[in-house]
């Protein structure tokens, strides 16, 4: 398997490009043994994935291109690094913008801490009809909302990708409409 791993990745690690000792890392909840459920990782990155070293944000940079990989356990452990970043706009942006096929999405949020989705602070975010909201989701806003300080009206039945959970308030979520990251009352927002 290391070697199918070697070859897909051309012997460099498959997040930051390093060809200093990448290793096999397998992505999990339930790693199967597989290539299809591992990527090639230097130590640096895997050192910041498995928390044995915080994260460096300045390192992950890298992820603006590698993110867009077409293998499932890249992506996967693209999100849930940039997940881990929520302090860090580029990561928020890029997160947004980021589209998984739905198994692959369900993957990376099974495999995300607890602490990494907002869970453990206590602090539940719930929709108008009281879904329990989690971060990644996909809402869609059930009435029009005057947008402060951007000048546009953000309509019903808009949908918001990848939101984000504010850790400290549970009425408000943090998403993209018309390219801008605005902050919304949860209830206003149904989960999709």
């Amino acid at each position: 398997m290391e070697q199918t791993l070697r070859e897909r990745a051309g012997n460099a690690c498959e997040l930051c490009g390093s060809t200093q000792a990448p290793a096999m890392l397998e992505v999990g909840p339930q790693a199967d043994g597989s290539a299809d459920m591992a990527i090639l990782a230097c130590t640096d990155c895997t050192d910041q994935i498995s928390g044995t070293k915080d994260i460096d944000p300045t390192h992950w940079h890298c992820l603006n291109e590698t993110a867009w990989s077409q293998v499932p356990p890249v992506q996967v452990t693209a999100y849930r690094v940039l997940a881990r970043m929520p302090d860090e706009s580029w990561a928020r942006d890029l997160l947004d913008m980021l589209y998984l096929e739905d198994e692959v999405l369900a993957w990376a949020k099974a495999g995300l801490q607890t602490a990494d989705i907002g869970e453990d602070t206590g602090v539940v975010h719930k929709d108008t009809h009281g879904a329990v909201l989690s971060s990644g989701d996909t809402v869609t806003l059930i009435k029009d909302l005057k947008v402060k300080g951007a000048g546009f009206t953000a309509k019903r039945g808009t949908a918001v990708r990848n939101i984000a959970l504010v850790a400290d308030n549970p009425s408000h979520i943090e998403g993209r409409v018309n390219d801008q990251r605005i902050v919304i009352l949860t209830e206003f927002v149904k989960k999709s």
